[in-house]
């Protein structure tokens, strides 16, 4: 066995540092279970994966090949976070000295199927996930691959559009009755506005999630086009703007019970895996007896390891995001516990917007030099310690957030 140091690689491959690495032949028994993979393909060169990869035109469409070397392992992934034209990142699987396997030298597996799970849910240093399969022949799996249509698709004859409920970026939402009776909201993707593969992520997350303060699914539209996803319909709509017009004429209990319900849909997320990444007062919906709910899962990853690193050029909401996301884009359950004490913080300001006057860069620069929000006028000094706990180094988990705001609301309850 031949011990080898890591070569340097571009700035944006991995980075391995002092990581002693081995180049051994793996087993045929090894070799012959890759071959059940549909990224495993065996028998073609660099170039031939670059054809592949540029002819699906996937945001992390990949594939896993034999290197040139026997017994070496390639990835080969296809990004556009990069070019508008699409680039294409090769990643060599290294070995440790141990037999452990790893693309990124912090997350090290006993085989090859587990480092390509593991990328497939966290790029982890990789220049983007590993989304899409791409097999010898071609073609990406189905985005809806592991969709239950049967369970969730619903027929848009069974639709009605009533008015629109608002837009974005990336689509609008709708009010609208499934089947006359039942009012729903309809969120459509825009043409164009986004991967269709991303729009389906999030409809394959809210499958997952069942808890009273999250928004729930219904049902989606994958068969024609725009794609549709059904969900709950909440009659006091987004939490942001039902602050800024009714905060006023609600008692601070009232506010802190909206805290609570954020809360415990992020309780159930954090122990089922999950990370929001985006939770914000504009991301919370209100039904018509102020019950607060988590919505807005485009940006949800569930994770291995409590951890996520985002790809090159992802985007962020800066002046909710903790410093390890500011400076290195990585998540965690305390980064959306940092999100928490900011959401706090705008429902007791009534809906004003943090760091107000404040550009993202100047916001970046405050929170690394350890400035943090003010005490809003409608929260008491004990409510801004546990915001303030939220924004520490160390941050307390969000069972821990709801002990303690419990705690305040039984002192709202004897006064």
């Amino acid at each position: 066995v031949k011990k080898t140091k890591s070569r340097q690689t571009r700035e944006s491959d991995v980075c391995f540092s002092n990581l002693v690495c081995v180049c051994v032949t793996i087993k045929a028994t090894d070799e012959q279970r890759l071959l059940c993979f549909r990224w495993y393909c065996k028998n073609i060169t660099r170039t031939e994966a670059e054809q592949l990869l540029r002819q699906e035109d996937k945001e992390g469409g990949f594939v896993v090949r034999e290197s040139s070397k026997k017994g070496v392992y390639t990835v080969s992934v296809y990004t556009k976070t990069l070019s508008v034209h699409g680039e294409i990142r090769h990643y060599q699987i290294k070995i440790t000295d141990t037999e452990q396997f790893y693309l990124a030298e912090k997350h090290v597996f006993s085989s090859i199927p587990d480092v390509i799970h593991y990328h497939e849910h966290n790029a982890a240093g990789l220049v983007t996930r590993l989304r899409y399969a791409v097999g010898s022949m071609g073609k990406c799996v189905p985005a809806t691959a592991g969709f239950s249509s049967e369970k969730w698709e619903i027929n848009p004859n069974e639709l009605t559009f009533m008015k629109e409920l608002g837009c974005g970026q990336f689509g609008v939402v709708k009010l609208g009755k499934w089947r006359g009776q039942h009012k729903v909201a309809i969120k459509a993707i825009r043409d164009g506005a986004m991967y269709e593969e991303d729009f389906i992520e999030e409809a394959k997350v809210m499958t997952r999630l069942c808890h009273p303060k999250l928004v729930q699914l219904y049902g989606v539209c994958f068969k024609q086009r725009p794609l549709l996803i059904i969900a709950e319909f909440l009659e006091n709509g987004c939490l942001l703007n039902f602050l800024r017009q009714k905060g006023r004429a609600l008692k601070e209990a009232w506010l802190l019970s909206m805290c609570q319900d954020v809360c415990e849909g992020m309780e159930y997320l954090e122990a089922h895996s999950f990370l929001h990444r985006d939770l914000a007062a504009r991301n919370c919906l209100v039904d018509e007896h102020n019950v607060v709910k988590v919505s807005d899962f485009g940006m949800t990853r569930y994770v291995l390891d409590n951890q996520y690193t985002s790809s090159n050029g992802a985007k962020f909401p800066v002046k909710w995001s903790p410093p390890e996301v500011l400076h290195y884009s990585k998540y965690s359950s305390k980064s959306d516990v940092w999100s928490f004490g900011v959401l706090m913080w705008e429902i007791h300001s009534e809906g004003q917007t943090p760091f107000e006057n404040r550009s993202n860069l100047e916001v970046v620069n405050d929170i690394t030099k350890g400035v943090r929000l003010y005490r809003p006028h409608r929260a008491s000094p004990q409510l801004h310690s546990i915001m303030y706990r939220c924004w520490h180094e160390v941050r307390p988990p969000q069972s821990n957030i709801m002990i303690h705001s419990n705690m305040c609301m039984n002192d709202f309850i004897a006064h």
